[in-house]
């Protein structure tokens, strides 16, 4: 299926563009720039972006109750961050995150829990010391996957029956049984092996059809997968790295997708103008909403 050519939106060019996030309630696309320690809010009709500081590497946002609040997983932490005033409330913090490992790709699912993997930035290649956590609405985190190397790729189906989940270093996307109700994940099986895909496996979102769409990191591109496995859409990207799409806007039927440009483990010698730009396709679907994470504190 065609698409109209990607569209960057603005002048901002990150770092480690990541975890875009579409809020309704705000009618703002949120995101950050994990090596610059920022967050981002942008509008994607006017191309304008506002930033905040962040005292650490941002990993992945999700929304909660409060618009204009957000769970941030900062290095071995959640924390809850206000927009408006800028301030920071420590929720939950990991353990265990080994010494060489940070939080990475997260979201919320249905009912409120959240899941957050790890990435291991030892020198190992690739790396085991990453894990993949639940974290339930009372604050209770557990390590659901361990010897990870790069988790990414965290999304769920419409009828909240199926997770997926990736580790880039691995080169696979896999789905496995979702059972809501408790939380538990069975059944893991290869969805995506990047073997005969570009690039590696990066963060990733489900649309309204169930379809799983996944950046190829290193592969200028987004893929699109139906449920069973069959890749039936692969849209080329003007950037090398892109890292993450997300459904937005008011009808949910565009498409926002972050880049790389200079950070990373795997930084381009020589990025062009384009890497760590934010960008706009025309999916021809529409998206979720995004769950809404419930953690007490």
């Amino acid at each position: 299926m065609t698409t109209r050519s990607p569209r960057i939106i603005g002048e901002v060019r990150a770092r480690l563009g990541e975890s875009p996030l579409w809020c309704a309630r705000t009618e703002a696309l949120y995101w950050v720039d994990i090596d610059a320690q920022l967050l981002y809010r942008s509008d994607p009709d006017t191309d304008e972006h506002a930033s905040q500081p962040l005292p650490g590497r941002p990993g992945s946002i999700m929304l909660t109750p409060e618009p204009g609040v957000l769970v941030v997983a900062i290095e071995d932490s959640l924390m809850g961050f206000d927009w408006a005033t800028g301030s920071l409330t420590r929720l939950v913090m990991m353990d265990p995150v080994p010494i060489d490992a940070r939080l990475n790709d997260g979201r919320a699912d249905a009912r409120g829990r959240i899941w957050v993997g790890s990435m291991d930035e030892s020198d190992e290649d690739p790396g085991t010391g990453g894990h993949l956590y639940r974290i339930d609405t009372d604050g209770d985190c557990v390590a659901v996957l361990d010897s990870v190397g790069t988790s990414n790729g965290l999304a769920f189906s419409p009828d909240a029956t199926t997770m997926y989940w990736a580790d880039s270093a691995r080169a696979a996307v896999w789905q496995f049984e979702f059972d809501i109700d408790s939380g538990e994940i069975a059944n893991r099986r290869v969805f995506l092996d990047f073997d005969a895909l570009p690039g590696l496996p990066d963060g990733a979102c489900v649309d309204a059809e169930g379809c799983y769409w996944v950046a190829c990191v290193y592969g200028h591109a987004v893929v699109r997968a139906t449920p069973d496995g069959r890749v039936d859409r692969i849209i080329d990207l003007p950037v090398e790295k892109p890292s993450m799409p997300a459904f937005g806007g008011a009808d949910l039927d565009r498409l926002f997708i972050t880049s790389i440009s200079s950070g990373g483990r795997r930084p381009s010698a020589d990025p062009d103008e384009t890497a760590g730009a934010l960008l706009e396709v025309d999916p021809g679907v529409r998206g979720l909403p995004e769950p809404v994470a419930l953690l007490a504190h």
